[in-house]
């Protein structure tokens, strides 16, 4: 499990780095100390050798000191690094496979670099530090319980100044993350959709959406500083004082001769690094609210991955599907987008579902490739539920080709094989046959090596559509699912994707299409109409086919030709 390995090892490194710093924060008393034996042995005895000794035992300390400070940061930075490295891999997974994690998946990505670049901040050595406060009152009261007694006090109050920060910020400071987060994704929204708000002068409006989210964002999150900021200048200026009282208070101490002048400037600095963690830790409070806040993120989204349940490897499937009574409500809507769908198809059957915008045809094709669960109902692939086959098992029998054509950044090939290098070049040639796009491909200049940017670049729109129906249909599929695959198909395009239709079909392969053009609907062996998420109509194309072209629209061009003719 890869939460125990993290924790495990997480363990272990923080006990290292608690020894450390016992070490560290022992060796930081170095310079109090060199100063004590300089003004109360070197200036009255006026000894030089004392002086080289104390000077050379002081710089020894001091560099075990610095090797010791950074062991524990090496050690540290090594835990962030193993933090992505053991975590990274199944929070992408989670991400990928389980998109409702309860946060937004660029958020839970940014999330483990936050949780990273906290482990090896100064703020994670502060955590370290604070608890070993105790060291350094110790030492004060032993130079001189009145003192001791001061900075015992100074320390109280900024215990409780931190807990007065802790109170007054982390509320505020959660609300701003929850604001930013929001204000990214819109941003990441409007670069992905770039073109479209420059076609359409979209520019100003699109900043100014974004802007009405980041306003909020920058609002909390200003509340929340501005109480940071007054309350790290109060732990400062009680700092500040509590060493003037300190020194005032030894002086006065010294002229009694209850200390002496070595010993008073000794105090003065431990008692300075007594508090400085615990100021340092009220300045730094934000980083770790917002660390904790996004370690917890990224261990639910793991969590979620990991409960999952080894599944059984199921042989191959023949391809019959069978949805009963499917009920799909998003979640946060009150109205279903799909209720009351039931379809049954034998292996080798093509199905064409169509229906007017917004009436659940590209959600059922999400329910039928298990990317979303139905809220009620049941999806079977050769009577196995779709929860209950492996995912990548059942992935290596699907084609899936979703409505918004997405290519990786890679090669066509990488792309075509679904980035698997473990198949032979067959299986990449057999897929874009099948899919009638290998003519095409050979035509550009690297061919199956052409390198495909961010976007599907330097390939058009249906060029892009074709290379991934050449995925979907890659390997041994036994069902595909295609969401208006013609969309950006001209005529020949068409032409060729009902071809392809009729080639995997020949296969036995299980075809469902989303289409709203008619060409496709004759070469199917059912058809589905969808309004407003129920099954208006589902049987043969003759049946059902009157429902989606009217007769009307057929004698339309007759009427246009008998005008036409006697021109």
């Amino acid at each position: 499990m890869p939460l125990q390995e993290w924790r495990a090892l997480a363990r272990r490194t923080f006990i290292v780095v608690a020894a450390f710093s016992v070490f560290v924060n022992l060796l930081m008393l170095t310079v109090p100390i060199y100063l004590f034996q300089l003004s109360d042995r070197v200036l009255t005895s006026r000894s030089i050798d004392t002086l080289l000794m104390l000077s050379m035992l002081a710089v020894a300390f001091l560099a075990v000191l610095s090797l010791l400070d950074i062991c524990r940061r090496q050690v540290l930075g090594a835990l962030a690094n193993r933090l992505e490295t053991i975590l990274g891999g199944h929070l992408l997974a989670s991400v990928i496979s389980i998109p409702h994690v309860g946060s937004a998946p660029a958020e839970t990505v940014r999330s483990l670099h936050l949780v990273r670049n906290f482990l090896s901040s100064p703020v994670m050595l502060l955590l370290f530090d604070a608890p070993l406060a105790p060291l350094y009152f110790a030492a004060v009261f032993l130079i001189s319980p009145q003192l001791g007694v001061i900075a015992l006090i100074a320390g109280a109050v900024l215990a409780v100044i931190a807990l007065l920060n802790q109170r007054a910020t982390s509320a505020p400071l959660g609300r701003a993350g929850q604001h930013a987060a929001r204000a990214d994704d819109r941003a990441e929204a409007l670069a992905r959709n770039s073109q479209v708000i420059n076609a359409m002068g979209m520019l100003q409006e699109s900043i100014q959406h974004w802007g009405n989210e980041h306003a909020n964002a920058l609002t909390v999150q200003g509340t929340a500083l501005n109480r940071n900021f007054w309350i790290t200048g109060v732990s400062k200026f009680l700092r500040l004082i509590t060493q003037i009282l300190v020194l005032g208070w030894g002086a006065f101490l010294a002229l009694e001769g209850e200390i002496t002048g070595g010993m008073m400037i000794a105090a003065s600095i431990i008692a300075s690094r007594a508090l400085q963690p615990l100021e340092g830790m009220i300045e730094g409070w934000r980083s770790v609210v917002q660390a904790h806040a996004a370690y917890n993120r990224v261990v639910a989204a793991v969590e979620v991955f990991t409960r999952e349940p080894p599944r059984l490897q199921l042989p191959r499937p023949k391809g019959r599907v069978v949805a009963e009574r499917l009920l799909y409500i998003p979640p946060g809507v009150k109205e279903p987008t799909l209720n009351g769908v039931s379809i049954d198809l034998a292996p080798g059957t093509s199905l064409a579902i169509v229906g007017p915008s917004g009436s659940g045809k590209s959600t059922l094709a999400k329910l039928l490739v298990g990317c979303l669960p139905p809220t009620a109902g049941h999806v079977r692939l050769d009577g196995t539920e779709l929860r209950n086959w492996d995912r990548r098992q059942f992935g290596t029998f699907t084609g899936y080709l979703p409505q918004e054509v997405e290519l990786f950044p890679g090669t066509i090939r990488e792309n075509v094989c679904r980035m698997r290098g473990d198949l032979p070049d067959e299986k990449v040639y057999e897929a874009a046959v099948v899919a009638g796009v290998h003519d095409m491909i050979c035509q550009l200049p690297q061919g199956y090596e052409t390198v495909l940017q961010e976007g599907g670049a330097p390939l058009s729109g249906g060029q892009k559509q074709r290379i991934a129906l050449a995925r979907a249909l890659f390997g041994d599929p036994a069902v595909i699912v295609l969401d208006e695959p013609n969309s950006n198909l001209d005529a020949v395009g068409e032409q060729a994707l009902s071809e392809t239709m009729q080639r995997a079909k020949a296969k036995g392969v299980t075809v469902v299409v989303i289409t709203q053009r008619p060409a496709l609907l004759n070469s199917v062996d059912r058809v589905l109409v969808l309004r407003n998420g129920r099954p208006e109509a589902y049987g043969a194309p003759s049946k059902v086919l009157h429902r989606v072209v009217p007769p009307s629209s057929e004698a339309r061009p007759t009427a246009a030709a008998s005008q036409a003719a006697p021109a």
